[in-house]
């Protein structure tokens, strides 16, 4: 048995927390379920699966009920999950290896999160730090809580062998509701710790779940001027995060401006992907078609398709706007089983046979 202790706060929960417990459960990591305050059959669910379960008196601070729950822990290392986060892959054995190198750094899972575009189902990855050990890290924040040394640095890094599957559904409703929370708690975090290029972050995010582009893109902007380091993941979503903002506003010499930023982030395909796109919009097509062809060579993403089929298929749409049918044909067969390319490539060899 692995030394280490899942930790998990939960509410009203009980659409998800089931599903989350059966797939930890064969990895015997002791699980904590710490209940903020819920009236469906969470703890009910919790008892079943759970080796301790505990009630938190809620107080408006994720970071408060997050270091509750570990101080319950048997275990030094904690793991943090969240309920609607499913295990998908582990290495037990690596696992195991990586904690004897990292005692004082924060492992990194990752985590799938499904979305669509343009009708088709795809995945972000993205890696997220949630394993580390107490004696050295803790929580620090009201909401969207960070993991920082006891100290309050941040914390050295680490890849671990672990994948979720982050369900995530919640209604518009419920949505709404919980940018709403969030907004006035981060506000006040802002107005506590003075500028905050993570808070920033997070309040555009938070933003974007309202709908709100434009208050989104301000305080994305206000983030990415402090200069924070751009090989933080937060750093790189909000860079990209925040040319999408500037593109639904229609605002695309601003977004342009981002090519100022090229040297810090253009190892990621994603934003590599979002400077083509933006290209395209201002009708640049041939420096759109570079940039979507240098994001085929790229390793490093976390939207699925940026680095292969979603770039493809721009390509071949900038080769039909552009009068050049043989051309696209060619890109669209690159992008596989992409749905909108094999349409498109059927509504051409139609047009073709017709004339």
């Amino acid at each position: 048995m692995l030394p280490v202790s899942v930790c998990m706060i939960a509410k009203n929960e009980d659409n998800h927390i089931e599903e989350c417990l059966k797939r930890l459960r064969p990895c015997r990591f002791e699980i904590i379920v710490v209940d903020t305050g819920s009236v469906d059959r969470t703890v009910e669910v919790a008892h079943k699966y759970a080796d301790k379960v505990f009630h938190f008196a809620w107080c408006d601070n994720f970071s408060s009920a997050r270091n509750f729950s570990i101080q319950q822990a048997s275990n030094d290392w904690v793991l943090i999950i969240d309920c609607d986060e499913y295990l998908e892959n582990v290495n037990l054995a690596n696992l195991e290896d990586s904690l004897s190198h990292n005692k004082n750094s924060v492992g990194m899972i990752m985590r799938n999160n499904p979305y669509t575009v343009q009708g088709s189902r795809s995945i972000m990855s993205e890696r997220i730090g949630r394993l580390f050990n107490r004696k050295y890290c803790h929580f620090e924040g009201s909401v969207h809580e960070q993991v920082r040394t006891l100290d309050g640095k941040e914390p050295d890094t680490f890849q671990i062998p672990l994948t979720f599957y982050h369900e995530g559904y919640v209604s518009e409703s419920d949505k709404r509701t919980r940018a709403t929370r969030n907004l006035e708690m981060l506000l006040h975090d802002l107005e506590q710790k003075g500028p905050s290029s993570y808070i920033y972050f997070q309040l555009g995010q938070n933003y974007i779940s309202l709908n709100d582009m434009k208050k989104a893109a301000h305080y994305y902007k206000l983030g990415l001027d402090l200069n924070a380091e751009p090989n933080s993941a937060f750093v790189q979503s909000m860079a990209e995060t925040y040319g999408y903002c500037l593109m639904d506003l229609a605002k695309y010499d601003l977004a342009m401006s981002l090519k100022d930023k090229y040297e810090q982030f253009s190892h990621r395909a994603d934003f590599v992907y979002l400077m083509g796109t933006i290209y395209m919009k201002k009708g640049i097509y041939d420096k759109a078609i570079e940039e979507f062809q240098k994001a085929t060579t790229l390793s490093a993403y976390s939207r699925t398709g940026v680095n292969s089929y979603r770039a493809n298929y721009h390509i071949a749409n900038i080769y039909e706007t552009m009068g050049q049918p043989d051309e696209a044909k060619i890109y669209y067969k690159k992008c596989g089983d992409y749905e909108p390319a094999k349409r498109r490539l059927k509504e051409l060899s139609a047009a073709a046979s017709a004339s």
